[in-house]
């Protein structure tokens, strides 16, 4: 078992997401479920028998998804990042997590889901970029970087590649 799960708050579409996400992510299954009972429903005013928690695996990760009605609301502060290693897999995750997402929210490889939650989808490689010895280079990528909405990483690479030049 996993000693810390990510626990994400959903009003009623737990299940739906999990669902989603799992159809999304080669190596997923769904876990465990419970359900709400008659017993407490003065307080969580969900159906007996609906879904209370739903886990969920992705790529060796658990996540738990919880139907806890309205109250909260996933925000920036809490995100996923997609670590990719070619093009085609940033464009897969970027085009199948952000349909129906907020086309508002993207920028530097970041993106909002239907749910509303954030994910970043990135190169590998981009770490390295960033992390050069060669601050010149790094400043460079972050440069054009900031004006990708999805990431790129043949620009990203002739931007890194081009201060070699300038150096």
């Amino acid at each position: 078992m996993q000693k810390i799960t990510s626990n994400l708050w959903f009003d009623t579409q737990g299940e739906e997401a999990a669902n989603y996400y799992v159809s999304i992510f080669k190596n997923a299954k769904i876990g465990k479920i419970s359900r709400y009972g008659k017993e407490g429903y003065e307080i969580h005013r969900m159906p007996a028998g609906s879904v209370m928690t739903i886990e969920f695996i992705l790529e060796g990760q658990t996540f738990l998804a919880l139907n806890g009605g309205p109250i909260f609301k996933f925000n920036e502060a809490i995100s996923f990042i997609v670590n990719c290693e070619t093009q085609e897999e940033i464009d897969y995750y970027w085009n199948k997590l952000s349909q129906d997402g907020d086309k508002n929210a993207q920028q530097c490889g970041w993106l909002k889901d239907k749910y509303g939650l954030s994910w970043q989808i990135v190169p590998t490689i981009l770490d390295d970029m960033m992390m050069d010895q060669n601050s010149k280079k790094s400043q460079v990528v972050m440069r054009v970087m900031l004006q990708m909405k999805k990431l790129d990483i043949a620009q990203l690479e002739e931007a890194y590649n081009q201060e070699t030049v300038l150096s």
